[in-house]
């Protein structure tokens, strides 16, 4: 079964916009697991627009499933991460400024940085995913690297989804063809919801986990958080 790991970037959000601690992010965290969900993920960026520094460190003691922190690998980034010990880190190609993750490493022509990257996060014994777009020669370029896992951004997919779901995920088929021959494993994560996320999941069972944060936390809004990630790990068992 794939594994559902909750994104709370946009608890942080809101909570944020007012000040304070509410929503508490720590008390969220708590509430995924014990909804169900096997992770959390959080992606600190330098602005701490949302997640800040400080909540990777409260957040920690309450992880009993699998902390998951994306990023871009700045020195700063790498010591927040090896600090806490998070069980992956998801390394993402973003601006310090960008709204959000929107494309995939140019592994080849960042290959040097990678592997020094992961090897150090490797020697820290934390498991690493890189963030690549759907195309064969980018998971090839990534297998290059020596990373353990990589993420499939699948913005694409789920933009193409509601007008063709069969060419929407083949090049997501590849590229995932392509990886469990090299023996990467396979995340994906980027716009997934309770719409688009079975087909994904059925046409590709080797995915090990979904990283899910926007649309969950809207959904949550109208369903409720216990009921929401019920809904989710419900689309990932009925594959």
């Amino acid at each position: 079964m794939t594994r559902l790991s909750v994104n709370i970037n946009k608890i942080a959000t809101l909570r944020n916009a007012r000040g304070g601690n509410v929503p508490d992010v720590v008390q969220v965290a708590i509430d995924c697991q014990r909804f169900g969900a096997q992770g959390i993920t959080v992606h600190p960026r330098p602005d701490e627009r949302h997640i800040r520094r400080q909540d990777v460190f409260n957040l920690k003691p309450v992880i009993s499933t699998e902390f998951n922190i994306e990023g871009y690998p700045t020195p700063d980034f790498l010591k927040l991460v090896t600090m806490v010990k998070a069980d992956q880190v998801t390394l993402v190609p973003d601006e310090p400024g960008q709204l959000t993750s929107d494309h995939g490493w140019n592994c080849l022509k960042h290959l040097n940085f990678l592997k020094d990257t992961i090897h150090f996060l490797r020697e820290q014994g934390i498991r690493t995913s890189l963030f690549v777009d759907p195309d064969n020669e980018a998971v090839e370029a990534a297998f290059l690297s020596g990373t353990d896992r990589i993420e499939l951004y699948t913005e694409p997919y789920a933009t193409m989804f509601p007008l063709d779901r069969e060419k929407a995920v083949k090049p997501y088929v590849e590229a995932a063809g392509t990886a469990v021959k090299l023996g990467l494993g396979l995340n994906a994560g980027h716009d997934l919801d309770l719409f688009n996320l079975p087909y994904l999941v059925q046409q590709i069972p080797d995915i090990k986990e979904v990283s899910i944060g926007h649309a969950l936390i809207s959904d949550a809004l109208y369903l409720g958080l216990e009921e929401t990630i019920k809904r989710y790990l419900g689309c990932l068992k009925n594959t």
